[in-house]
């Protein structure tokens, strides 16, 4: 079942980015589904949040996304090399987003592997943001798509982790938001080598 509109536009982003984990995340491309369930999301809380892209209420072509309704997906350019998979939260106006992370792949495995240029199953297929995308097949083309459409969307399956074998932990790669570098934004399940443990 995917999710309603209304698991993704109250305003508070970390129960969100939270209860994300055990969703599964879908694509489908060219008649070709590949997918699996989130381990690891962190959220970025809006203009407040000196990681965010929409802190300060900057507003640019990038960040318009950002403050469209939840429920959408927000796919940007990172270093450029990486597109990166990020899920608007919130109403609109209030630009929150969860950039997903990590997922344990569950349809589509072989094409996933293509996609990653991988020969062997391992976890590096789907373990980071970067390469969630790129196994996924997500690029900014579905920037602003549905998270309820037909291309890119969510599902919940029934599957859930207990708060003992979820982690609360800093978000990775954002140092240049000082002393908002060390909220404990990134949720992960605990031994899932899917996700970064640092």
């Amino acid at each position: 079942m995917k999710l309603p509109l209304e698991f993704y536009t109250h305003d508070d982003v970390l129960s969100i980015t939270r209860n994300l984990l055990g969703k599964y995340l879908f694509t489908c491309i060219d008649g070709i589904t590949t997918g699996g369930y989130i381990v690891e999301a962190e959220a970025y809380n809006g203009i407040v949040d000196k990681a965010s892209h929409a802190y300060g209420n900057r507003q640019t072509n990038r960040t318009k996304t950002m403050y469209m309704q939840g429920g959408v997906a927000y796919v940007y350019l990172c270093y450029g090399i990486h597109e990166m998979f990020n899920v608007v939260t919130s109403v609109e106006g209030q630009p929150h987003a969860v950039l997903i992370r990590g997922i344990v792949p569950t349809e589509g495995i072989d094409v996933m592997m293509e996609r990653r240029n991988l020969s062997v199953f391992k976890p590096v297929i789907t373990n980071g943001p970067g390469s969630v995308a790129k196994a996924l097949g997500i690029s900014r083309l579905m920037n602003g798509n549905s998270l309820s459409g037909d291309v890119i969307w969510i599902e919940d399956r029934g599957l859930s982790f207990t708060d003992e074998e979820v982690l609360a932990a800093p978000r990775i790669g954002v140092a240049y938001a000082k002393e908002d570098a060390l909220l404990p934004y990134r949720f992960y399940v605990k031994g899932s080598p899917f996700a970064k443990k640092k």
